[in-house]
């Protein structure tokens, strides 16, 4: 897509202000969720009963809960697609200010945001009700992989160095990335109640961010890499504080295992000098090295999981990306330049 530093749409506020009045909203409406979330304690929930289980539901679910819930959540996520279709449709360059789209981009978030606090309390369900927690975490999964893939070409994967990935596979993860990111955002982010817990706490305001970031498509800010890590960042804070409030034991994996992502890809994305990252490195090391001293030397393992899964992940990604753009050459009908088999690449 066409990058250009002169162009600046004539709006009242740019995007470097936009970012910083998204976050302070995100702040002041979390606060609000809290607040609000004691009068949600009265709602008579059933026993836990494992991992598989999402505790905050229903009993006895009703046309009306579910209804309220899935209309919402269909006509968000339809809103933000509509808008990044209009957007590509139109191929605006990436300026300083903000374009119209984005100003509607966030009034729909903050207009279902609004909606999604006045429904926890009045129907309460999520789309929790009907689906897998898997589903909801395999959205985010799918959403940090897509990343590590798409940003390939400029941080590396492994220490700095790049994959060589197929040009066609990642100019296509660069050019559909945010009808998928809006996929996995708006549904997380509609899969819980707004309840006051502090996991559901932190995961929201990861979520108003998520959605911030995608309302300021086209413009320079989407694109600042520091606001960029910290999107890919939280996760290893939600993650882990997750895990500390659950009890089980295993906030040492997400701890060190999404860290582990950090020093072995993240950080080169960052314009940090050798003898920083070198630290950061040795930091890490020893502090993963003097807390499984403690733990016991037999769950060290646990530091790899997270980061073997997630670039495993990255490889399958980019196969299915190439089988799909390998069959839509095969079979793809002649196109309007008459040349056969001739796939949109990132900006058409």
């Amino acid at each position: 897509m066409e990058k250009t530093q002169n162009e600046t749409p004539n709006n009242p506020i740019n995007g470097n202000q936009a970012l910083w009045l998204g976050i302070l909203f995100s702040l002041v409406f979390t606060a609000l969720i809290a607040w609000a979330g004691q009068r949600l304690d009265a709602v008579r929930l059933l026993p836990d009963t494992g991992v598989a289980w999402y505790y905050w539901r229903l009993p006895e679910p009703t046309v009306w809960t579910r209804l309220s819930v899935w209309t919402l959540y269909i006509l968000h996520q339809v809103a933000l697609w509509g808008l990044i279709w209009y957007a590509q449709k139109n191929r605006p360059k990436y300026t300083g200010g903000l374009h119209k789209f984005n100003l509607v981009a966030l009034g729909v978030n903050a207009f279902f945001i609004l909606a999604h606090f006045v429904q926890t309390h009045i129907f309460y369900d999520g789309l929790a009700q009907d689906v897998s927690i898997f589903s909801s975490q395999g959205s985010v999964i799918v959403l940090l992989v897509w990343v590590l893939l798409m940003e390939n070409s400029r941080r590396g994967l492994f220490f700095g160095k790049k994959v060589p990935f197929k040009q066609g596979v990642v100019e296509f993860a660069k050019k559909y990335h945010g009808y998928l990111f809006a996929w996995a955002t708006v549904y997380t982010f509609w899969y819980h109640p707004m309840v006051s817990t502090m996991g559901h706490l932190i995961g929201f305001f990861y979520m108003f961010l998520m959605l911030l970031q995608g309302s300021l498509f086209f413009t320079r800010i989407h694109l600042n890499r520091w606001w960029t890590f910290v999107q890919e960042f939280i996760v290893a804070i939600h993650g882990t504080l997750v895990a500390v409030q659950q009890g089980n034991g295993i906030w040492t994996m997400f701890f060190f295992g999404f860290l582990g992502i950090f020093v072995i890809t993240q950080m080169y994305g960052l314009p940090l000098k050798k003898w920083m990252r070198w630290g950061l490195l040795a930091a890490y090391s020893g502090g993963a090295l003097a807390v499984y001293s403690q733990i016991g030397w037999g769950k060290l393992n646990e530091i790899i999981r997270i980061p073997l899964i997630e670039y495993l992940a990255v490889f399958v990604l980019a196969l299915l990306f190439s089988a799909g753009l390998w069959a839509a050459r095969k079979f793809y009908p002649a196109s309007k330049t008459g040349r056969r088999g001739q796939i949109p690449a990132a900006g058409d």
